[in-house]
């Protein structure tokens, strides 16, 4: 059976982050036949807002803040993932998860909650949590 994999970027490793761009981490459940099968913690590439004054201006050509680049960092390690549960993000972040081919969901809380939620078949996404700039 086909394996599904769900990445949710988080601070502490219980709640779901509020700011996906921040989130030093993600939690990964490995899900077959509808049952998690592993759960695991990777690294995640994020920006502070300390270096926000600095890379903006070299390497955007225009297309919005220049994190393009940086952003395929952020996703290095899920790409063998195919769910995305983030409790905010940017709509630039947001347009690019759905471009790399995540199936996206934007709710809050537990994380183990909202898993659950999202394999009962009843995760709603709310797209308010996507922020514009």
């Amino acid at each position: 059976m086909a394996q599904l994999r769900i990445a949710v970027p988080t601070e502490d490793g219980e709640r779901i982050s509020a700011h996906f761009g921040q989130a030093p981490r993600y939690v990964v459940f490995i899900v077959e036949d509808g049952r998690i099968v592993r759960r695991e913690e990777r690294p995640k590439a994020h920006h502070s807002h300390h270096d926000h004054g600095h890379q903006h201006h070299d390497h955007d050509n225009g297309h919005g803040h220049g994190h393009g680049h940086h952003f395929q960092d952020m996703i290095a390690n899920i790409r063998d993932c195919q769910v995305v549960i983030v409790g905010g993000i940017g709509q630039p972040g947001y347009q690019r998860l759905l471009a790399a081919g995540y199936e996206v969901y934007l709710t809050g809380g537990r994380i183990d909650d909202a898993v659950q939620a999202y394999l009962q078949g009843r995760l709603q996404s709310d797209l308010r949590r996507v922020h514009r700039h």
